[in-house]
């Protein structure tokens, strides 16, 4: 079974738009955010940092369901399964001020080697997932 994350943080008033409500285009900072912290904890990020692979975006969906407002505080549930060659998150923003859901994402990331080719996701993330 894929471990779980959950990243918890407030809205910011710098996030906000012309509505009073965080504008989309943050909730991508957002799930980027806890996809960060989910290889911090799980030891990834030393991993890729010593071994020179990249995990880079290919692809991202995002279902907004609710908006969200100044110091609401959020929580951002993410897991990650493999899809070959892909490592795919699946993560879901929550209004910890309200307990529903705000939006959910998933994302897919390829590695790239030190000479930015694509290559399989290493056997040593695997591991950690």
């Amino acid at each position: 079974m894929a471990k779980k994350l959950t990243v918890t943080f407030t809205a910011r008033g710098y996030e906000l738009d012309s509505y009073n409500h965080v504008n989309n285009s943050v909730y991508l900072n957002y799930f980027e955010h806890a996809r960060w912290e989910y290889f911090r904890e799980l030891g990834m990020y030393d991993f890729l940092k010593d071994h020179g692979n990249l995990p880079v975006v290919t692809d991202v969906h995002i279902r907004y369901q609710r908006e969200i407002r100044l110091f609401d505080e959020l929580a951002i549930e993410s897991f990650c399964m493999e899809e070959k060659p892909y490592i795919v998150f699946q993560q879901k923003l929550i209004n910890k001020s309200t307990g529903l859901s705000s939006a959910r994402a998933t994302t897919k990331l390829i590695f790239l080697d030190g000479e930015k080719v694509p290559r399989d996701v290493p056997a040593e993330i695997l591991a950690l997932i």
